[in-house]
């Protein structure tokens, strides 16, 4: 097992952190769709002039995808498979990066336009190494709102299959997700009677009513904390409320209505039924729960020879590790289809000085161009 350093271009690391800060630069967050296809156009622009390679847009819901093949081939034996969509910030001059001690800040750096930069940069590497070679690239812009109409999309309607897929948005370099939890994204609703503020008996509060069914939401995932939880581990349940909203913006007037988003992970033997029957039953008849995405625990089986690579070219053993987040793997797993969940050293995910480490990117480079470079060779004739 040997790398073959001389295919690994010398400008490497300038050319991720040139691609990094590129894309950090286009605001492609949900609410901007003309600025996601801005980015698909900005990979088109760096893929077009590929030969042997076909690219293609499919879109859901307004959700567009962009899927390259190498020309004959539907279904590569190895899926690069990343996601352009990246957090709202309020403040619209945030898209910007700056480079300090050895890290990429910015929205989006490391979760994932980083990645993104690798995987454009290993695709267009091997490809031109290698003519015809059976790898694919992948492309969605819905994964923060829950991959339906991207990857679950693909696969599910469209048909996509891979032999493997490397999705280097979980994890860390020297941490290969085996386990991630379920995913449940909720809105709770209340209704009432509204009235002036200044005369409270005569509403009825849906605020009063959500804010005291959080309590005891809260108070239910609170008790499910193992008693000697070590430091570190989170491998129970949790129930996170990120937003409480009503139509009112005016002061002095009871609302109608009020609603509250929830995120809830779990784990095995936790499933999405079990916890919902939970949730409705702990908030009562009185709150209505409606099911935004759900997605049950996954289940992943690491390629070995990944794991050889990631420890020789790094020099440190590799670890297999349980996240609490989830990723668009689910809907490959889902379908017997091994996926790599790794990536390079990123930090402060979804806040505006999020960070991917520079180096790192080269090391995550090197990894998955070695094993993608190995399986090649194992799968040609002699």
């Amino acid at each position: 097992m040997s790398e073959t350093n001389n295919e690994i271009p010398k400008d490497l690391k300038a050319k991720l952190t040139a691609l990094t800060r590129d894309l950090v630069l286009i605001p492609s967050t949900d609410s901007r769709p003309t600025e996601r296809q801005r980015c698909f156009q900005f990979f088109r622009n760096h893929l077009e002039s590929l030969e042997g390679i076909a690219i293609a847009e499919h879109t859901k819901n307004g959700y567009v995808s962009l899927l390259a093949l190498p020309v004959g081939i539907e279904h590569p034996e190895i899926l690069l498979c990343g996601h352009l969509d990246v957090i709202e910030h309020p403040d619209g001059d945030s898209y910007r990066s700056v480079i300090h001690e050895g890290r990429i800040y910015g929205p989006g750096a490391g979760d994932m336009k980083g990645q993104l930069a690798i995987m454009l940069e290993l695709f267009r590497n091997l490809h031109r190494q290698h003519p015809g070679i059976s790898l694919g690239l992948a492309i969605t812009s819905d994964e923060e709102r829950g991959g339906e109409c991207g990857v679950r999309f693909l696969v599910e309607d469209l048909g996509l299959r891979c032999g493997l897929a490397i999705i280097p948005d979980g994890g860390s370099l020297n941490d290969i997700t085996v386990e991630e939890k379920g995913i449940l994204h909720l809105c709770v609703r209340s209704h009432g009677h509204s009235s002036h503020a200044a005369r409270p008996w005569l509403a009825d509060n849906p605020l009063l009513r959500l804010t005291e069914g959080l309590v005891r939401l809260r108070e239910h995932f609170d008790g499910l904390k193992p008693p000697d939880l070590a430091t570190g581990d989170h491998w129970y349940p949790t129930c996170t409320n990120t937003i409480i909203r009503t139509p009112n913006d005016t002061i002095n007037r009871i609302p109608s209505e009020a609603e509250a988003a929830l995120d809830v992970r779990f784990p095995p033997p936790h499933t999405i039924d079990g916890m919902l029957g939970t949730i409705r039953g702990v908030l009562g008849d009185e709150l209505q729960v409606d099911c935004i995405v759900g997605a049950e625990a996954t289940q992943l089986d690491p390629d070995p020879e990944f794991l050889e690579w990631t420890e020789r070219i790094t020099g440190q053993s590799a670890r297999l590790v349980k996240a609490s987040g989830g990723s668009d793997a689910r809907f490959l797993c889902a379908h017997d289809i091994p996926v790599l969940l790794s990536r390079p050293l990123v930090g402060n995910l979804h806040a505006e000085d999020e960070w991917i480490d520079i180096q790192s990117m080269e090391t995550y480079f090197r990894i998955c161009h070695a094993f993608i470079e190995s399986k090649h060779h194992q799968s040609s004739p002699i």
